[in-house]
């Protein structure tokens, strides 16, 4: 079982910069890609980016060339960089966790941190 913890959400004016933090704790050795999703007030939860064990990045067209992945491994967190805010990125941020290849679930999930972009 992995356990994930997200930080570094908050409000921001549009154009701003947020970082997010997911610092990941127990059988982290098996995971296999961790990853972004978000979910806007009455809308479905959506993928934003991911990071495989390998270091392969993946990005929602919506996100790509303002958003950053990375991790530090040695702290065994993943963060995403979020520069040129929009408004429409406004949302809760969750992190996610897989334990196999694609194709296959996201079976942890974090707690969710809210950011809120204001126009």
């Amino acid at each position: 079982q992995v356990q994930l913890v997200e930080s570094g959400g908050g409000l921001v004016q549009a154009g701003g910069s947020l970082r997010l933090s997911c610092a990941a704790s127990g059988s982290v050795f098996s995971l296999n890609a961790m990853g972004w999703y978000r979910q806007a007030p009455g809308k479905q939860r959506e993928f934003v980016s991911s990071i495989t064990s390998g270091g392969n990045t993946y990005y929602a067209d919506s996100v790509k060339g303002r958003f950053t992945i990375y991790r530090d491994n040695a702290k065994n967190t993943v963060y995403l960089q979020m520069n040129s805010l929009k408004p429409e990125d406004t949302g809760v941020y969750y992190c996610a966790a897989r334990s196999y290849g694609p194709g296959s679930p996201w079976n942890n999930w974090g707690q969710g941190t809210q950011v809120t972009v204001s126009s």
